[in-house]
């Protein structure tokens, strides 16, 4: 599903198509860095009942302003160290 880099006719380029993802802050105690952690419902090969899914992500953080229990947004992007290939967009909701 790569969308290659070539200019058309437009003059526009297309770029690949990101992953996007919604989770909540979990830690963020490193450096511009947060981890993320995203729930997933996904269905159960055989007994076909939902089962919740946590995955922690590894987040970019530049400017270090969110804090555990964040809702937020993240996309994917190039890798930007051994286990950081994510970045956060948005602050969806502020921990209360």
């Amino acid at each position: 599903m790569t969308v290659t880099n070539m200019a058309d006719e437009t003059g526009t380029t297309d770029r690949a198509v990101r992953k996007v993802r919604e989770g909540t802050v979990v830690s963020s105690s490193m450096d511009k860095t947060a981890v993320v952690a995203v729930v997933d419902r996904v269905r159960h090969a055989k007994y076909n009942k939902f089962v919740l899914r946590t995955k922690k992500l590894y987040a970019h953080d530049e400017t270090n302003d969110v804090n555990v229990g964040d809702k937020v947004r993240v996309m994917e992007t190039r890798p930007l160290s051994k286990s950081k290939h994510w970045r956060i967009t948005d602050v969806l909701e502020r921990a209360k």
